[in-house]
């Protein structure tokens, strides 16, 4: 059995892709934690850092999909390799990661991590040559569709269509934790609404974050939610903690990358902040089971 770790992109292109992730490793590992996990953490108290709470995440979704040390699994967004280097820490065999970006890539190949293989390619394009007893995607459904697609009605069927190529990936009965940015609640305020158009137009270009029903929606007739549970305030004090580290390192940023990349940065972490607090955007974690054909 064996387990496999991927990132994907439908709308967004991967010149999106890199747009959104390859300013330098370097950067983000200024203001992320010590692994780089580019995700909502999971508080659970207010004494843990965030190190603590981005493990307590990794375990969440490691328990949703029921992996064990023999099973083949598929992160499906695997970013710079820290859930995959959690994973490998628990003894897991073989670990497959998939990314559009090739700094991403090209950190995981530096950690040197036992059984794990990382293919730059898109989610569309790839073809398992076995099939996978476990699946984990940590926020990459937010690059499946664009704001344009939504306006037409098309994210759900998009989002299905996900569910269903995943579907035939999987053993029967394979269990896949899953979590995702959501958008809620619409700001009534014209700078709140221009920040949020910036976030997604300047940081992460060709994306939108799914509505919960839609996801409901999608996973059908493919999974079946087992367990749900939402963790608004987690990322709330995540991208709170990101931007205090970024501050913390504003004269190193400014100096290596420029002015324009720190404004642009510390004007999208703060409007992240604000959106968990005012509940424009949540954050769920979700325990899947595949219906057997």
């Amino acid at each position: 059995m064996f387990f496999v770790i991927l990132r994907l992109a439908m709308t967004s292109t991967q010149r999106e892709i890199e747009v959104s992730y390859d300013v330098s490793n370097e950067f983000f590992r200024l203001w992320l934690d010590d692994r780089m996990h580019y995700t909502s953490a999971s508080y659970f108290s207010e004494q843990e850092s965030l190190e603590e709470a981005q493990l307590n995440k990794c375990k969440i979704l490691h328990d949703y999909a029921e992996i064990t040390p023999d099973k083949l699994v598929l992160d499906i967004g695997c970013g710079w390799g820290a859930n995959i280097e959690y994973l490998a820490g628990r003894g897991v065999k073989r670990l497959h990661g998939i990314t559009l970006s090739t700094a991403q890539a090209d950190e995981i190949h530096a950690r040197k991590l036992p059984g794990t293989s990382i293919k730059v390619i898109d989610y569309k394009d790839y073809t398992p040559t076995e099939k996978y007893d476990a699946l984990v995607s940590i926020e990459m459904i937010d690059h499946l569709c664009s704001p344009a697609q939504a306006r037409e009605g098309k994210a759900i069927e998009i989002y299905r269509q996900y569910f269903k190529k995943l579907h035939a990936w999987v053993k029967p009965g394979a269990c896949f934790g899953f979590q995702a940015i959501l958008r809620n609640r619409v700001p009534r305020n014209r700078k709140d609404l221009e920040d949020l158009a910036f976030t997604a137009d300047v940081i992460f270009p060709g994306g939108l974050n799914p509505r919960l029903e839609e996801l409901i929606a999608a996973v059908n007739p493919y999974w079946e939610v087992l367990e749900l549970r939402t963790q608004r305030q987690s990322y709330g004090k995540t991208t709170g903690e990101w931007l205090r580290r970024m501050r913390d390192h504003e004269p190193a940023i400014r100096k290596q990358w420029g002015d324009q990349v720190y404004a642009d940065y510390e004007r999208y972490l703060d409007t992240c902040v604000r959106a968990f607090k005012n509940h424009w955007s949540s954050d769920v974690q979700i325990k899947l089971q595949q219906i057997p054909e």
